[in-house]
């Protein structure tokens, strides 16, 4: 029998760990700003984009947490992260809020 390699490889688990984090704390600021900025746009009853904003944040979540883990290279989750969540950040604090309905 051939002597298996059991040594840690800590340059996997440093990988591992960006892209948890990614996951978890990127899939969560994501979520977050997209839920405000859809119930602040969409053009529907206050109480009908808060619910629909907030029933698509699970999805957008699971998507953050699935793609952290299918993508090739650990730090193109971040890159897709920065280039939604940067804009998206920036029409939030700058554009503001809907006008009352």
């Amino acid at each position: 029998m051939g002597k298996r390699d059991t040594s840690f490889d800590s340059r996997y688990a440093m990988q591992v760990a960006a892209r948890a984090a990614a996951a978890i704390f990127g899939g969560y600021a994501l979520a977050a700003m997209t839920t405000a900025a859809l119930a602040r746009w969409l053009p529907l009853s206050r109480v009908e984009a808060v619910m629909t904003a907030m029933l698509s944040s699970f999805a957008i979540y699971a998507t953050v947490a699935i793609v952290a883990f299918a993508v090739s290279r650990w730090w193109r989750i971040w890159l897709y992260l920065a280039i939604v969540g940067v804009p998206l950040g920036l029409a939030l604090a700058f554009i503001g809020r809907r006008v009352a309905s």
